[in-house]
């Protein structure tokens, strides 16, 4: 599977699921909305009171994981970064599918708790029932 494509099935279905662990080694795992995946990362964003945000900070290694269509994962590790960009929030403050934003909060209030984390580089597989038991075959993003 090309890198192309497994960013075609991620926006496809951008539910992922988001593992993480808390400074104490306990993993937490979370469905959460992607924004986007592209040759730039996997984006998403999260408020910064949320223990994701605390949890990323301390340890940035994570893993996501889609379900597609087809019954096919994408499943993808790597260690997520911190976006500052003012550019970016404003992307995602008036991108369609984030009105929900613009409901709680105006684009200055959002800049301030909004925190948008990157993956790039990650090292994707896809996992169906049929190949259960077949070695994984990664793909680096």
């Amino acid at each position: 599977m090309t890198k192309e494509e497994l960013y075609e099935m991620m926006n496809a279905s951008p539910v992922m699921h988001l593992a993480t662990v808390d400074k104490n080694g306990q993993p937490h795992v979370r469905g959460i909305l992607m924004y986007k995946a592209d040759e730039n990362g996997i984006v998403f964003h999260t408020g910064e009171f949320k223990s994701l945000y605390k949890q990323l900070l301390n340890n940035p290694a994570a893993e996501v994981c889609f379900s597609c269509k087809g019954g096919v994962q994408v499943r993808v590790e790597g260690r997520f970064e911190l976006d500052e960009s003012d550019a970016l929030k404003e992307e995602i403050y008036y991108h369609p599918s984030r009105k929900f934003i613009r409901d709680w909060s105006t684009l200055e209030e959002s800049k301030k708790f909004l925190k948008v984390f990157r993956m790039k580089g990650g090292k994707a597989h896809t996992w169906t029932m049929a190949d259960n038991f077949n070695e994984k075959e990664f793909v680096m993003l």
